[in-house]
C-alpha cells in the first residue's frame, strides 16, 4: 500500500513498543497503556501510523471514561510523525511534529 501523504511505496514494515500516557495533572493516578503494534513508516516522507489494537482501544475508553467501540469495529487507526499527539474522532489518534 502506498504512503498515505506522499504516495511512495517506499516504506518499511516495524514493531513497535509504546506506551499511552494521558496527558494533564488530572490524569496522573491514570495508568499507562502499553501496545505493540506493526508500525509502517514512510522512508521518504517520514509518515507513519499503526493501529491500535481492540483490547488496549477499550482499555483507552473505559480510561477516558467514553464510549468504546463494540469489539466487532476494528482497531483505531494511529498516524505517528514526531511530536505533539492529538486526538482525531473517537478512535484515531495522530501524532504531528517537526
Amino acid at each position: 500500500m502506498p504512503c498515505l501523504l506522499c504516495g511512495s511505496s517506499n516504506q518499511a514494515e516495524l514493531t513497535g513498543e509504546i506506551v499511552i500516557h494521558f496527558s494533564g495533572l488530572k490524569n496522573l493516578d491514570k495508568p499507562d497503556v502499553w501496545v505493540f503494534p506493526k508500525l509502517f513508516v514512510c522512508l521518504d516522507c517520514t509518515y507513519s501510523h499503526f493501529t491500535v489494537p481492540q483490547r488496549e482501544l477499550d482499555s483507552i475508553a473505559r480510561t477516558l471514561e467514553i464510549s468504546s467501540p463494540t469489539s466487532e469495529s476494528s482497531a483505531g487507526d494511529v498516524e505517528l510523525s514526531s511530536g505533539l499527539a492529538s486526538q482525531v474522532g473517537s478512535r484515531n489518534w495522530q501524532i504531528i511534529g517537526y
